[in-house]
């Protein structure tokens, strides 16, 4: 897939008033400061799409993005780390959660994980609640470049033997770099592959 055409289409905190559900959705998250705004940059191939800060916790809101027309990337707020108060961060984690839950047509969340740690317990804790709501999950390692192949290898390994805990099996993985785009073609065929079988949900008025 080739992305042409990247708009921002909105900011909210309530699903009631979230753009029509009649496109495939995708939600990517992760902690704080795991390079979310970057990669999701990389991904579209336009710069300052989504807003990059030096402050983890910049995003704070649901970020709509419609691409080429034809599907919306979701930029979500990370989770951990974000410079504010804990009511905030509490009120994050309803909306957040009840987003994930209740969109209609979100196919898939992308969970960005940074390929430097060793396993954290808030990503895996938010996997395995991913896993116990059913919601299908991806997992996108990032800062790739940061490091050595081997070194990122080794800590994707641990993250998975993690993960088997909970799991029967783990979600598929990318391995990415939002400077050398490394990983972005495979994630956007994942996306365009998921799209050819979708059909538009029935919402009750």
């Amino acid at each position: 897939m080739l992305v042409k055409t990247a708009e921002f289409v909105m900011s909210n905190t309530d699903v009631r008033k979230l753009p029509e559900p009649s496109l495939p959705e995708y939600a990517f998250i992760g902690r704080s400061n795991v390079g979310k705004s970057s990669l999701i940059n990389a991904l579209v191939n336009k710069k300052g799409l989504a807003k990059t800060s030096q402050k983890p916790g910049k995003t704070q809101l649901i970020n709509h993005f419609i691409i080429d027309k034809s599907w919306y990337l979701v930029d979500l707020p990370g989770y951990g780390f974000a410079q504010t108060s804990k009511k905030n961060r509490a009120e994050w984690e309803r909306f957040i959660r009840r987003y994930l839950t209740k969109r209609e047509n979100l196919q898939c969340i992308f969970v960005l994980i940074d390929s430097r740690l060793e396993p954290q317990k808030i990503d895996l804790e938010f996997c395995r609640w991913l896993g116990e709501q059913g919601l299908p999950f991806l997992l996108v390692f990032t800062k790739a470049d940061k490091q050595s192949t081997m070194k990122s290898d080794q800590n994707i390994a641990k993250f998975k033997k993690s993960l088997l805990a909970w799991f029967e099996e783990v979600p598929s993985l990318f391995l990415t770099s939002a400077e050398k785009r490394q990983g972005m073609e495979e994630i956007l065929a994942t996306i365009d592959d998921i799209n050819k079988n979708f059909i538009s949900p029935i919402v009750e008025q």
